[in-house]
């Protein structure tokens, strides 16, 4: 039986309530008659054989690239990287996309005599990954033969030893990047595509690179001009990278890259309901909702939290292409579209969604109320092509509860930015010329972020700008279930409930308002005609 795409649902009498999320709980809200509620399509079919696949398409390249094998040979210097533990969403089951394409490249490394390889994770200015968050990603057997060796490394985007300047764009943005990688005979990228927005030039371009690098994209202006980061034409940040990416193909650096991309088959037998349409819920999903949330009533945020990182997620591989970046990435693109497009029509007044309990920058860690804003406004929010699921002058409305908890190991500098900044201004402009500079140069941020497990000190400020866009294009912006302090010191109107906000939200769009749900996980993304 094929599967069903995306459904775009009119409430009316008959609809039973619909599942929000809210961090780490959910609840059923019964939406005003005549909303509209968009659901994900189905999971699309698996691969039956990841790695012969993968095998396929390391020899039969996109563009103009030769075969894998073709590139390798004894005495070159050959540097693997990958993306970090903010791909996917939640983490995949074992084994990893990541170690099957790994250990197919190294096979491929080790029948053409190649001796001198390296792996990197290439963090950007992410955190760096855990012991056991590489063995995750990598699998036992590449994670023993390179780690205790030194030959996997995370990428240090504050080693000035290991950073290699590449040279200015015609748009004078500074090219900066990790220096193993860029002086390699070839560099393979292995990237996982969660959503439209990552791979091609940005895995190498952003993912690689410095703070120098980085600033000229991740700023206010780019952030406000990208409309929105899923539709590439319509994306600053996208033209930024693909300008940057280009600079780095012409100084001589050869790029390999490998996208895959899985299907959204988010969570495990035992969350089931979760991937349904609730009047198709079954008599065991009810159970299984109401035993959950029973469940998760009982416990404190902390054990909720450690239950739902938990999870592993039975994603699976639809696809793989391999070869020069460009042309890899217009199919890499298309495939996440076929698994995430929804067909909307016409935009709406309001737009409400449930945030879960994790996003990209808090994998096996605390949502605190700055990713709670970038989830929502950074991410669902520019989950489209065309225009917003919004309107100009409307209104978002996000349950979550957004408590004013920071990991201290992972994210310090969000504690000061929250404390010292926000105080201050919620001005992305505004924070951007005054206080950027001094978190990104501050000696223990950069400290915590070479030696620990901690983002880089400007990183805040980066999930800040994210909301740049929505933050323009919105009238308010209300959270259901928020901290009331936590959530006006975002700038955001709390509410004790959808219906408080409902009436909070007819101040601004006027009576008798349309209304949009985003269901979402899983992920989709809405083509707004």
């Amino acid at each position: 039986m094929s599967r069903r795409p995306g459904f775009v649902l009119e409430v009316d009498k008959s609809t039973p309530p619909t599942l929000f999320w809210s961090g780490e709980a959910f609840s059923l809200e019964t939406l005003p008659e005549g909303s509209r509620v968009v659901y994900a399509p189905e999971p699309m079919k698996a691969i039956e054989d990841p790695y012969r696949a993968i095998r396929h398409a390391l020899l039969h390249p996109e563009g103009d690239r030769d075969p894998l094998p073709a590139l390798l040979r004894p005495g070159m210097k050959l540097t693997i990287c990958f993306d970090d533990v903010s791909l996917p969403l939640p983490p995949m089951e074992a084994p990893d996309i990541r170690q099957m394409v790994i250990e197919t490249v190294l096979d491929m490394a080790a029948e053409a005599g190649v001796d001198d390889v390296q792996l990197v994770a290439a963090l950007a200015l992410h955190r760096r990954m855990a012991e056991e968050e590489l063995r995750h990603a990598l699998g036992d057997r590449v994670y023993d033969a390179f780690a205790p060796h030194g030959l996997l490394t995370q990428h240090d985007a504050e080693d000035p030893d290991n950073l290699l300047f590449i040279g200015e764009t015609d748009q004078g943005e500074e090219v900066e990047i990790n220096k193993r990688a860029a002086t390699s005979d070839l560099l393979v990228y292995v990237n996982i595509n969660l959503v439209a927005m990552d791979g091609g030039h940005k895995s190498v371009a952003t993912g690689l690179a410095s703070y120098r690098s980085l600033r000229h994209h991740h700023n206010p202006q780019t952030m406000r001009h990208s409309k929105s980061f899923m539709d590439q034409p319509a994306s600053e940040l996208h033209s930024a990278n693909w300008r940057m990416g280009r600079l780095i193909a012409e100084s001589g650096v050869k790029i390999f890259q490998i996208e895959t991309t899985l299907n959204n088959d988010t969570f495990p037998s035992n969350f089931g309901f979760l991937q349904k349409r609730e009047w198709e819920w079954s008599l065991r999903d009810r159970a299984s909702y109401a035993a959950t949330s029973k469940a998760l009533s009982k416990v404190p945020p902390r054990m909720a939290r450690q239950i739902f990182h938990s999870i592993r997620s039975p994603h699976a591989l639809t696809s793989v292409q391999a070869g020069e970046v460009e042309a890899v990435h217009a199919l890499t693109t298309a495939n996440v579209w076929a698994q995430q497009g929804v067909d909307v029509e016409g935009q709406t007044d309001i737009l409400t969604m449930g945030l879960p309990y994790i996003c990209p920058y808090n994998v096996n860690s605390i949502m605190n109320p700055i990713l709670v804003a970038c989830l929502g406004l950074g991410y669902f929010f520019n989950m489209y092509r065309g225009k917003p699921l919004v309107r100009e002058g409307g209104v978002v409305i996000m349950k979550h509860p957004t408590r004013p908890e920071f990991h201290p190991g992972h994210h310090p500098s969000y504690i000061d930015f929250y404390e010292q900044v926000l105080t201050q201004t919620i001005d992305p402009v505004q924070m951007h010329k005054e206080f950027e500079e001094s978190f990104a140069t501050d000696p223990w941020y950069v400290h915590l972020y070479r030696t620990g497990h901690a983002y880089h000190g400007v990183h805040p400020f980066y999930m800040w700008y994210w909301c740049a866009h929505a933050m323009a294009h919105l009238g308010r912006v209300i959270v259901v279930g928020g901290d009331p302090k936590a959530v006006r010191r975002l700038g955001f109107s709390p509410a004790s409930s959808l219906n408080d906000a409902l009436e909070i939200a007819s101040d601004v769009v006027g009576p008798s308002p349309t209304l949009t749900h985003m269901h979402n996980p899983p992920i989709f993304m809405s083509d707004v005609h």
